[in-house]
């Protein structure tokens, strides 16, 4: 067995230890005490938008009833939330293309005396996090910000992870440009689909989401209004979001989110490697069931999960039709028996009830996904192997015709052809200093990067590009570019070295390059890429500004893998941080030491925003002085010095960058 093989075998073992280290330490509830398929499916209400105009949306905390109860009593058991404008999930927002709208999304997790609330589950501060300089939670309150996840938005209002702001703004990150005076502007000049907004901040959108923070948001234009009046798609109450995301409880109904350390001498609370819950919710409803008519639904499937896979399928082994991706149509509809759908995906389908056979049935839609997928653990048939349910027991409704589903839904798609020199990124999983998993991003030359280094995607505005991403590690990832929809070029399995710091060498291709399958033909802007392949998507990068990329399971997001990109001249990009980020132009520099652990050879990049004198020293673990990199006048701009370590004693030691307005320090581990 390789060394990868065992790796992902190691990590597996460790979920799954961490797992039943939390469930000793408190009381959970049991997901087989719970009657399934008893409680309707929940509808989210409707925030119409389509004539545009400023709306409020307030972040709150409140009490929920998910369709839990108590196994002895049966008491209904309510669950403490966070959700928008007082709903989990929050309102449908519903737009149309070309009108704009403006939100003000507010941060109201106060208590009755209008003071901070504490997070409702428990965070790891020794991540890079929203408040890492703070105790977590216990002076200003939790930070949040709201990311439109596949709008084509401005930089400004695309809800990046350092623009997040704290309960009445009482602290804003260095990235917060809009939402207290200025409300987010979100253009929609794309066309119909279905997207979604969720929480973004900084090292917590995993808690933040898992609170409660999402919800749909439905674009519309004239092309499927015109279905839908036509009788080719259905329209409400025949059209319904699904979101599914995976939980844990508390014996008295409280949400509950693994932390303690299965390493002695890690932080506590501490980060996951990945999180997989044992209750499926829908819309905020424990394995709810809907009551359909014998016709044809319309479901918005979204995955909403911090980690887990969904391979869906139906009891009554009838096919599903999917109708659309995540930024749009289908040309075609595509009939499918299994579904697979990654976290921060989302399907559009079609569900034909009508067939006499399934007059008066239950159909259960399940699911046959490993956790971690692919090659994990199987789902339990009894619990995570099951979503909902639908029982045809209502009467066909006469006044409404069943529709008849369209050979064609949209003009072809045209392939983009790229512009500009494709580039070649890597998907990678290392250890922080802690020894825990930490998922990076990285380039293929240079290896896997933390968040703040310096930019290396750096695309001109209107650039078309093709990222090849090649997956070194055993997981699957869905990764997700902000602002941009995808088309996919091809998949490919290859073999390379790959070195300590994430890098690749001696990339060597195994068989033909596999091209789109029917259900991919369609925009995205997450693609779920395999383990040991290189996918290469393309996209239009036409809008400037700053934004990022991240694998969508949001505990791998949250712990570094997690890159920005720059959309536009990068000599304008410290102007552009001073110009729209107020909050960053107290500094005079970043600094990054990568690879980090190393074992020898470190780089210390430096980004200078303006010349001056700057300082560059190595300290040991006891602050004594070892070296000096560089003693000096620095210009503006980005810096970067080698630095061989490979003499000293394995140990901990801190790269210090002095200014004049700032003193920078980076921990940096040497290995043996």
């Amino acid at each position: 067995m390789d060394q990868k093989i065992l790796r992902f075998s190691a990590i597996l073992q460790l979920v799954m230890m961490v797992f039943a280290i939390n469930a000793r330490a408190q009381s959970l509830l049991a997901p087989r005490s719970q009657q399934k398929f008893i409680n309707q499916l929940p509808v989210p209400p409707v925030l119409d938008a389509t004539s545009g105009g400023t709306h409020t949306i307030d972040i709150t905390q409140f009490s929920k009833w998910l369709g839990l109860k108590d196994p002895v009593t049966q008491a209904p058991l309510q669950t403490t939330v966070w959700g928008y404008n007082g709903h989990y999930p929050g309102p449908t927002i519903v737009a149309m293309k070309n009108v704009p709208v403006q939100v003000f999304w507010r941060n109201k997790l106060l208590n009755a005396s209008n003071q901070p609330l504490p997070h409702l589950l428990p965070i790891d501060g020794s991540v890079h996090w929203a408040l890492e300089a703070e105790t977590p939670g216990q002076q200003h309150g939790v930070p949040i910000v709201t990311h439109l996840h596949g709008g084509h938005t401005e930089s400004a209002s695309d809800g990046l992870p350092d623009a997040w702001y704290t309960p009445d703004f009482m602290k804003k990150g260095n990235g917060f440009i809009k939402g207290d005076i200025t409300p987010y502007y979100y253009h929609n000049d794309q066309e119909a689909a279905t997207i979604w907004y969720h929480d973004h901040a900084l090292g917590i959108t995993r808690l933040n989401v898992y609170a409660g923070l999402a919800g749909f948001y439905l674009v519309t234009d004239p092309n499927e209004i015109q279905l839908r009046n036509t009788g080719k798609l259905p329209a409400a109450p025949y059209d319904l979001g699904l979101a599914i995301q995976d939980r844990m409880f508390t014996v008295n109904g409280q949400l509950f989110y693994p932390s303690a350390p299965a390493i002695p001498g890690t932080p506590a609370p501490g980060v996951m490697p990945e999180f997989f819950g044992d209750f499926i919710l829908v819309n905020g409803m424990a394995w709810p069931v809907l009551d359909v008519e014998p016709r044809k639904y319309r479901f918005r499937m979204l995955n909403g999960s911090d980690s887990r896979f969904y391979n869906l399928f139906l009891s009554s082994g009838q096919p599903i039709v999917q109708i659309g991706t995540d930024n749009g149509f289908l040309q075609v509809p595509v009939t499918m028996h299994q579904l697979l759908i990654g976290p921060g995906e989302r399907k559009d389908v079609i569900i034909d009830f009508s067939h006499p056979s399934l007059a008066g049935k239950t159909i259960i839609m399940r699911n046959n996904a490993k956790t971690p997928f692919p090659k994990g653990e199987p789902a339990d048939p009894a619990t995570t192997g099951q979503i909902m349910a639908f029982r045809v027991v209502q009467p066909m409704n006469q006044q409404v015709a069943d529709i008849q589903l369209p050979a064609t839904l949209r003009p072809a798609i045209v392939p983009l052809q790229p512009n500009a020199p494709a580039r070649q990124l890597v998907l990678f999983e290392g250890e922080d200093e802690y020894g825990r998993l930490k998922p990076m991003l990285g380039t293929v030359a240079d290896g896997a990067m933390p968040y703040h280094h310096p930019i290396t995607e750096n695309p001109m505005t209107n650039d078309i590009e093709v990222w090849e991403i090649f997956n070194a590690t055993e997981d699957a990832h869905p990764i997700h570019l902000h602002m941009v929809s995808m088309q996919l070029v091809n998949r490919q399995k290859f073999h390379a070295d790959i070195e300590e710091d994430g890098s690749l060498e001696d990339i060597r291709f195994s068989g033909q390059p596999r091209l789109a399958a029917a259900d991919e033909k369609g925009w995205k802007d997450t693609w779920v890429m395999f383990p040991g392949e290189v996918t290469r998507v393309i996209a239009k990068f036409d809008l400037e500004g700053l934004y990022v990329w991240h694998c969508h399971i949001l505990s791998h997001e949250d712990h570094e893998m997690m890159r920005p990109y720059y959309v536009g001249q990068l000599n304008n990009f410290s102007v552009h941080m001073q110009r729209q980020m107020p909050g960053i132009a107290n500094r005079s520099m970043m600094l990054q030491v990568t690879p980090n652990p190393t074992r020898g050879m470190v780089r210390i990049h430096v980004d200078a925003v303006a010349t001056g004198p700057v300082s560059i020293r190595i300290r040991s673990m006891s602050g004594a002085f070892v070296r000096e990199i560089f003693n000096g006048k620095m210009e503006a701009g980005t810096h970067i010095f080698e630095w061989n370590a490979a003499s000293l004693p394995a140990g901990v030691y801190f790269v210090e960058a002095a200014g004049e307005r700032q003193h920078l320090v980076n921990k940096l581990i040497l290995q043996r």
